[in-house]
C-alpha cells in the first residue's frame, strides 16, 4: 500500500502543476498574422480572442471579402501558435509521456 501512498502524492503534484501551467497559459498572448501583417490577432494560451489589428487600406468596401479571409488565416496562424506552445508545456510537464488517443489537456 505504500505505492499506492507514493502515486496519490505524485497525482496531486501534477495536479497543482496542471493548474499553474493553465494559468501561465491564460497569461500568454501570441499573434497570428496574414496578409503580410496586414491582419494581426492576438489570442492568449486558450485560445481566447484579445485583441485585432486590421490594416486600414482592407477597410474599403470592395475588399470585404480578402478582409474576412485574411481574419480567418490569421486567427488560424494564431491558433495553431496556441496549440504548439500548449502541446510543448504539457510534454514538459508529464516529462514527455503521450496521452492516450483523443486526450486533449489542459483544454
Amino acid at each position: 500500500m505504500k505505492n499506492i501512498g507514493e502515486l496519490m502524492k505524485q497525482a496531486q503534484e501534477m495536479q497543482a502543476k496542471m493548474a499553474e501551467m493553465q494559468a501561465q497559459l491564460e497569461a500568454l498572448e501570441l499573434t497570428g498574422v496574414s496578409g503580410g501583417g496586414m491582419v494581426q490577432l492576438i489570442l492568449n494560451g486558450k485560445g481566447d480572442l484579445k485583441k485585432i489589428q486590421i490594416d486600414k487600406t482592407l477597410l474599403a468596401p470592395e475588399e470585404v471579402e480578402v478582409l474576412e479571409d485574411l481574419i480567418v488565416a490569421a486567427f488560424n496562424d494564431a491558433r495553431v501558435k496556441v496549440s504548439a506552445h500548449a502541446e510543448q508545456e504539457m510534454q514538459k510537464l508529464t516529462g514527455g509521456m503521450k496521452l492516450p488517443g483523443g486526450m486533449k489537456l489542459p483544454f
